[in-house]
């Protein structure tokens, strides 16, 4: 996991540097795009390509429009904003798993955890800032609002799970939203340089191995193990910012992570003793 989420944050880091020239849309065909040779190559080596139609289509288009609204809301979005702001914006998104998993997938959450997810919620409230001017900014919005996509996304995987094998759902996901966003990105899209292109390379390994990465962190750990160490990705956001762009978070940021991940941190701990007294 710790690798996953240094690779999203290379990931990430070239996602922003492309916002800066090319419109959101075209940053999130471009992601999409420059996967796919790997994701081609992988799935091949799997032997899946026999079966690839073989899958759930209403779901799998489904998440790729997700995927694409995900995407070119986060590239709008942290194009205005530090990584690290970002970052604790969208980690409201396992919060909001939870939450999305009462009414698509008709789980049970007991009161205790409706209270970590309120709480998490104000923790973001407190990054949008307490006095109101955050809601002024799109950039936060736009975070926000590609975390819920992301929620929404990561609930339709779980549905695809029980019926779709990894390989397609990887490549149908990759490949749609590689179509889907070039369609809507052709009509504003601005030519790629060579200078670019080394940006793209390292867009494409980086995303490939950061989604191998949390597959297998996912295949191999529990659940509540694994994924506390997701928060890692706000050291990154912080060393990245610093280096490249000498910004440092404010103390609504710092404050509101604090918040976010506690309860995110409650609600994975209180999963775990939970499945523990169910299964002893």
């Amino acid at each position: 996991m710790l690798v996953a989420v240094a690779m999203f944050s290379v990931m990430d880091t070239t996602m922003k540097v492309l916002a800066g020239h090319f419109p959101a849309m075209q940053v999130a065909a471009l992601r999409s795009m420059a996967s796919l040779p790997l994701v081609f190559a992988w799935v091949g080596w799997r032997g899946a390509f026999g079966s690839a139609l073989r899958v759930n289509w209403k779901l799998q288009v489904l998440r790729a429009g997700l995927g694409i609204m995900m995407l070119s809301l986060f590239a709008f979005g942290v194009r205005q904003l530090s990584l690290a702001s970002a970052y604790t914006i969208f980690f409201i998104g396992p919060i909001l798993i939870t939450a999305l998993s009462v009414f698509i997938l008709k789980e049970k959450v007991e009161t205790a955890r409706w209270v970590a997810i309120g709480t998490g919620m104000i923790g973001v409230l407190v990054v949008l800032r307490p006095d109101g001017s955050g809601f002024l900014s799109i950039g936060g919005l736009a975070i926000l609002a590609a975390a819920v996509m992301y929620a929404v996304s990561a609930i339709a995987a779980r549905l695809l799970a029980r019926t779709d094998r990894a390989e397609h759902m990887m490549l149908w996901l990759m490949l749609m939203m590689a179509i889907g966003a070039t369609v809507l990105a052709v009509p504003g899209w601005i030519p790629v340089a060579a200078s670019h292109l080394p940006v793209l390379c390292t867009l494409a390994v980086s995303g490939f191995f950061a989604q191998l990465a949390i597959n297998e962190a996912f295949s191999h750990g529990e659940a509540s193990v694994v994924a506390p160490f997701e928060y890692s990705a706000l050291a990154w956001g912080v060393a990245i910012d610093w280096l490249l762009w000498h910004t440092l978070p404010d103390r609504y940021t710092l404050t509101g992570a604090a918040i976010i991940i506690a309860s995110g941190l409650y609600l994975i701990r209180h999963e775990r003793v939970h499945a523990e007294a169910e299964h002893p």
